[in-house]
């Protein structure tokens, strides 16, 4: 068969159109409880190893890290720690894609900077260009960070939800160490359903897609992060409709004091002898997760300086005994479940900031999308 020079021309061009693909999907997490390391994931369309070349305050580091594994949901940890330098310009490649350059802010000078959202599947308005006022150097979330993971197609792939969130806008994600907090959306594989528990679970109390796409310290559905130069201690739970558990409606892991969970948490909470601030972010409602265990969950978060939940669409901050418990959502027009001990209460989109300054403690301000403080000032 005769093949002119056109029709190898038009042959050509997807070939060359997916080489020159740029990778624009990327986002950031620290893998271990230290921060000393930064984990960038990426994906492309078709397997493909995975390198990550960067320099470190203007000087090139080398050949950079690379896998030659072929897999289409990358993550390579690259060895730098953020605490000690002032930023990082990297650049990923897969094959013949790669990406634009890059660049993170170290977590060096006077303050830390980091921005709590929750809600995030469900909210109708835009959320990111409120953080990205904030210049968070980390961006932190109280649970679902998606609707689901099974409707509008996304059965297809069990990490699809997630890819959309990171597309809502790639230049955040690929610049923002992103450290997320599980809800009970964020696992969810089938329909809640009606009044009644069905027959198959709704959740995967595993929460495997999420764990999979989100490479994060110890197990993953609960972590630490230290960020020693601040004496700043951040601890994730899974708490979340802990009514439900027993059911096919669990969403969690057990929240019981003889169980995993609790113990993690009160080793964590133990070993904070020589750290200055604790938060504890979780997806329960505060007063709901004050109760459990005969206040045995209130003992320990209030050992810290603050909490901050996503169970609510709303914006709060509950007092109880001079302890703080922030709820917030970008998401913040829905049913109002006021704490008993609230002091402030708005429904308006919000989210918390969290700001912490070398020998200080760490304070937390709840602001509304538009940046404006809704409660009138900051806790310490």
């Amino acid at each position: 068969m005769y093949i002119n020079a056109f029709t190898v021309a038009l042959l050509l061009i997807p070939a060359l159109a997916h080489a020159q693909q740029p990778i624009s999907r990327i986002w950031l997490t620290h893998a271990d409880s230290a921060a000393k390391t930064l984990t960038v994931s990426w994906e492309t369309d078709r397997p493909a190893p995975s390198s990550v070349t960067y320099s470190v305050d203007g000087e090139a580091q080398g050949g950079g890290t690379i896998s030659t594994k072929e897999v289409t949901l990358h993550h390579v940890t690259i060895d730098v720690d953020l605490t000690k330098v002032k930023e990082l310009t990297y650049q990923v490649r897969s094959g013949a894609q790669k990406s634009a350059e890059h660049t993170v802010r170290g977590y060096t000078g006077d303050e830390l900077r980091m921005v709590v959202v929750a809600d995030m599947g469900y909210a109708k308005t835009e959320w990111t260009p409120a953080v990205r006022r904030e210049k968070p150097h980390i961006l932190l979330t109280a649970g679902d960070n998606v609707p689901d993971l099974h409707s509008a197609g996304r059965g297809k792939s069990p990490t699809l939800a997630f890819s959309q969130l990171i597309d809502r806008d790639p230049a955040l994600f690929a610049t923002t160490p992103f450290m997320p907090v599980l809800g009970n959306h964020d696992r969810e594989i089938r329909p809640r359903g009606g009044d009644k528990p069905p027959a198959e679970p709704v959740y995967d109390v595993e929460a495997t897609a999420y764990r999979s796409f989100f490479p994060l310290p110890d197990p993953g559905w609960v972590w630490r992060l230290d960020v020693e130069p601040f004496g700043l201690r951040l601890l994730a739970l899974d708490l979340s409709h802990v009514q439900d558990h027993g059911t096919t409606w669990q969403t969690n892991h057990s929240p019981k004091v003889e169980d995993e969970q609790f113990n993690w948490y009160r080793k964590e909470m133990e070993a904070a002898t020589d750290v200055r601030s604790v938060v504890t972010i979780l997806n329960e409602k505060s007063s709901s997760v004050r109760g459990l265990e005969k206040g045995a969950w209130r003992k320990l978060i209030e050992r810290g300086t603050l909490a901050v939940t996503g169970f609510g669409y709303y914006a709060e901050r509950a007092d109880v005994d001079g302890f703080p418990y922030f709820n917030t959502s970008v998401k913040g027009d829905g049913a109002k479940y006021p704490d008993p001990k609230a002091v402030v209460f708005a429904s308006e989109h919000s989210y918390v900031l969290l700001t912490v300054r070398k020998g200080e403690k760490v304070r937390g301000e709840l602001r509304n999308l538009e940046g404006k403080v809704i409660e009138g000032k900051a806790v310490k």
